[in-house]
């Protein structure tokens, strides 16, 4: 496995579809749709190449093991416009306080889904790994 694929995020396919799919003016839900299929495909190459996540203790709980798997979030790809130079540093700054707006406004979590209303306090991501 080339070194430093555990931790990493964006692939050059990611990239290339982000280049492709992103536009000026995209709504929100068309960005929140573009993150879903980017998350999915980060997903599938670090499945498809066997990719698994460094193991870690948990400074919380002791616990030892695989970290959580890295995930797309909506601000992550605005945010990845400007460091791939695909968008202008400042409509990224732009978008991502729009985005902000909107996700609070619409109760939305980080990747764009509708906020659960009861909250699972303060579990470790690890907690259902086992």
């Amino acid at each position: 496995m080339p070194a430093g694929d555990p931790q990493r995020t964006w692939f050059p396919g990611m990239i290339q579809k982000l280049r492709a799919e992103w536009h000026v003016g995209m709504s929100f839900p068309d960005l929140i749709e573009l993150c879903d299929s980017l998350d999915s495909m980060l997903r599938d190459i670090r499945f498809t190449r066997k990719i698994r996540s460094p193991i870690f203790k948990c400074p919380a709980c002791g616990h030892i093991g695989p970290g959580g798997e890295p995930r797309v979030s909506v601000r992550a790809m605005i945010l990845s416009l400007a460091r791939f130079k695909i968008a202008e540093a400042q409509h990224t700054k732009v978008l991502e306080r729009q985005w902000a707006v909107y996700r609070e406004k619409n109760q939305l979590d980080l990747y764009g889904k509708a906020i659960a209303s009861e909250s699972r306090g303060n579990d470790c991501v690890h907690s259902n790994v086992r």
